[in-house]
């Protein structure tokens, strides 16, 4: 019963990602990210909160749009630090709010056997070093936060590594987004 009900909340999950991703193709057309954007203002503070957005699965895409919209307007160095440390905020939170959640539903979504292989392997294995260094790539992929997080909260990462590995890597994927659409 509990394999189903984490199957059921998992699914339910990414129901939400695909959602929040079609809400933020709507908002961006719309020119609502505008509206919102020059209400707030200041680059900077408009910086901070779409960074804080950037970390959660539900709200990356609103927030990368939000992030783009406003690389357009500021300096690019100003939104890449005050992104950083907004999802930075973001993770800090997710990190002692959620990161259990995610992980208990992927837990009780597999079987008994393989969970007691995987949790051995993160205490002893080579998913030891391996897991802090995916963690660190998937916080700074376009791929949700609370995925990375769960793997550093797996691998029993404290909270002294969490902060300057969370800020570069946010950083870095902001740089890259930022990158991708000069590009496109």
């Amino acid at each position: 019963m509990r394999c189903r009900q984490a199957r059921h909340q998992l699914t339910r999950d990414l129901f939400y990602v695909i959602f929040g991703i079609c809400i933020a193709i709507v908002l961006s057309w719309s020119g609502f990210f505008d509206l919102i954007l020059d209400n707030l203002g200041n680059g900077v503070f408009a910086s901070f909160i779409a960074g804080v957005f950037f970390t959660s699965a539900f709200t990356i895409a609103p927030s990368s749009v939000a992030l783009v919209h406003l690389i357009e307007t500021t300096p690019m160095f100003t939104v890449i630090l005050w992104g950083a440390l907004g999802a930075l905020s973001g993770d800090i939170i997710l990190f002692f709010f959620i990161r259990d959640r995610f992980a208990d539903d992927l837990k009780n979504s597999l079987k008994p056997s393989f969970v007691r292989h995987i949790a051995r392997s993160f205490h002893f294995g080579f998913l030891k070093w391996l897991a802090p260094i995916l963690g660190a790539v998937v916080i700074a992929s376009p791929l949700p936060d609370e995925l990375g997080l769960t793997l550093l909260g797996l691998s029993k990462t404290r909270l002294a590594f969490l902060v300057p590995i969370s800020f570069v890597m946010n950083a870095l994927g902001i740089y890259l987004l930022a990158r991708l659409v000069s590009i496109l």
